[in-house]
């Protein structure tokens, strides 16, 4: 906020951790020009449910309580075109609230403010033209002492905005004194330790880098208070701030230790804490996945025998111009995984021969081996091919037992599964459009790094044969140029591999997060019966325990109307 009223400075970057108070900063920001400096300000959200959230619920609660605020904005319930959520006036200037990938609201009137929320969430174009940030910046040329504040939680390194803006400043880092040996320093995580036999959150402790001396979390408000922020590069004109959640009064190091040791298991959560919570870009592993080690991992089960950790089945299918490939995965509890089989059924797919005996698969029970007997509760189908419209079809009638269209969308960002479906536009079908390249980037990440049975482990049976192992490990995320930012997205590693296992167990992926995901796994995990005791080699045998969920009787064909899957 001192840099904001600097003359010296033309632009500020933060690149930090969540709950920081950053939003405070905007807000203030705000609340400053209105009052003292009048002038136009464009404030950018990432989506449109986060600006309206924002002038919601901190943009006006701010000018109803703050007295020198109040009187200057036109009351909102008066219906006002110079008051609306997106729209504010005040005498000297303006609020514009802007979405990312809204060009005509990112281009329109000149701007002296221009702040930037979360940038790192931003598309890498606003619909094709051009980088958010850059139409935001350019609004600004015609004032001599414009203002631009830009902040984010970064994301992945080489493709972070806020990672490339903070390197262009002149980088000022917060160094706090120890309260032993006085020593200046930067708070980093190395320096947090815990005890790993016996952990409580009140035993994590800051070891000083100086003295070596542990740090109790009561000492850091009086740490805080002394600290001061030192630029490590020249100034510039730019200024560049990055703090992460060590630095936060709100968390004890203690809850931070907690936070990573829940992240820990899964690449994918353990990148989500690197960026939240210590502020930092997550940089992904060059070495690519090798179908060889994938194959050392077959196991001795099948599918009709499926180990008792499986909790929920459901399958993935693409549609080739003379076949349908579906894959069929089991889930357990934190989306541990084992892959059933694999199906090629060839055939015309404009014809209604081939999807029977895709119905046909999905009516199959799998046996478990404590005694349970599972069916295939949701599938995901391909709809982008050439079969759209019998895809769309296929799935309308079969709606009420899971079986969705979907359509595989890419781009960072964007969801694995999506918070509504759209509308498929030949036939009245609810169409799914997952976030094929956030769900590779998962599985990729698993598949690299999580080496133990556990958490997110995949599982594969002894079935396998190569070939299957190569088209699982088909594509290679690659870094691009595009609108003058990076971007990651995914591409054959060579031309004419086929892609049809990768495909599907992304689908499968997918068909588990429309079921209802790790929530509804651990749900069930509490409802399973616990191990029979071994008993004493003179007692009667034991009878073999019920299952705790009873399936529906096998069905006949066509569909019944009941539905067929296993209700929990």
């Amino acid at each position: 906020m001192d840099a904001i009223s600097d003359s010296s400075i033309r632009e500020i970057w933060c690149m930090k951790s969540a709950q920081v108070g950053w939003t405070e900063v905007l807000n203030n920001c705000i609340g400053y020009f209105v009052d003292q400096d009048p002038s136009p300000i464009m404030i950018v959200q990432p989506t449109m449910d986060a600006a309206e959230d924002w002038s919601r619920d901190r943009l006006a609660p701010m000018i109803r309580d703050t007295p020198c605020l109040a009187g200057k904005f036109a009351d909102d319930k008066s219906r006002k075109s110079a008051n609306t959520l997106r729209h504010k006036t005040f005498p000297g200037g303006l609020l514009a609230v802007a979405i990312s990938n809204s060009p005509s609201s990112l281009a329109s009137k000149p701007i002296r403010v221009a702040l930037f929320d979360e940038v790192d969430k931003y598309p890498p174009s606003a619909r094709h033209a051009g980088d958010p940030v850059a139409l935001g910046r350019k609004r600004t040329t015609a004032f001599w002492n414009r203002k631009i504040l830009v902040g984010s939680t970064p994301t992945v390194k080489g493709a972070s905005r806020i990672e490339k803006g903070f390197e262009g400043s002149d980088q000022r880092y917060y160094f706090v004194p120890c309260p032993h040996c006085d020593a200046y320093q930067r708070l980093v995580w190395a320096q947090v330790k815990w005890a790993e036999a016996s952990f409580e959150p009140r035993d994590a402790h800051y070891q000083c880098a100086q003295c070596g001396t542990l740090i109790d979390h009561r000492d850091k408000g009086e740490m805080l208070r002394r600290g001061e922020w030192r630029a490590s590069k020249p100034a510039n004109g730019i200024a560049g701030f990055h703090i992460s959640e060590l630095y936060s009064p709100f968390s004890s190091w203690g809850d931070v230790v907690v936070a990573f040791l829940d992240a820990k298991p899964l690449p994918e959560t353990l990148q989500q804490w690197t960026n939240e919570a210590l502020g930092e870009t997550w940089e992904e592993s060059a070495e690519k996945l090798d179908s060889g080690n994938l194959a050392q991992r077959r196991e001795a089960y099948t599918d009709e025998s499926l180990p008792p950790g499986i909790l929920l089945l459901t399958a993935g299918t693409d549609v080739q111009d003379d076949r349908l490939e579906m894959t069929i995965y089991g889930w357990g509890i934190d989306e541990e995984s084992w892959r059933i089989q694999h199906i090629v059924l060839r055939g015309d797919p404009g014809g209604s021969a081939l999807w029977n005996e895709h119905d046909a698969v999905l009516r199959r029970r799998f046996p478990t081996d404590d005694g349970r007997s599972l069916l295939i509760e949701s599938c995901c189908i391909d709809s982008g091919g050439h079969f759209t419209e019998q895809v769309y079809r296929y799935c309308l009638k079969r709606k009420q037992y899971r079986i969705w269209a979907i359509k595989g969308i890419g781009g960072p960002g964007r969801p694995g599964w999506p918070k509504k479906a759209g509308r498929g536009k030949s036939v009245a079908v609810s169409l799914w459009l997952i976030g094929v390249d956030t769900i590779k980037a998962l599985i990729y990440g698993r598949l690299r790094k999580v080496i133990a049975p556990g958490p997110g482990y995949f599982h594969f049976d002894a079935s396998i044969d190569d070939d299957y192992f190569e088209q699982l490990t088909s594509e290679v995320c690659i870094t691009r140029l595009s609108q003058g930012r990076r971007f990651q997205t995914w591409k054959p590693k060579r031309l004419g591999v086929r892609q049809e296992g990768l495909d599907c167990t992304v689908y499968a992926y997918a068909a588990m997060l429309g079921r209802g995901g790790v929530e509804l796994l651990a749900a069930r995990a509490k409802q399973l019966p616990a191990p029979a005791e071994s008993a004493p080699e003179v007692a009667a045998p034991v009878p073999k325990p019920q299952p705790a969920f009873q399936s529906p009787q096998r069905m006949a064909t066509p569909f019944p109307r009941k539905n067929w899957t296993t209700e929990w």
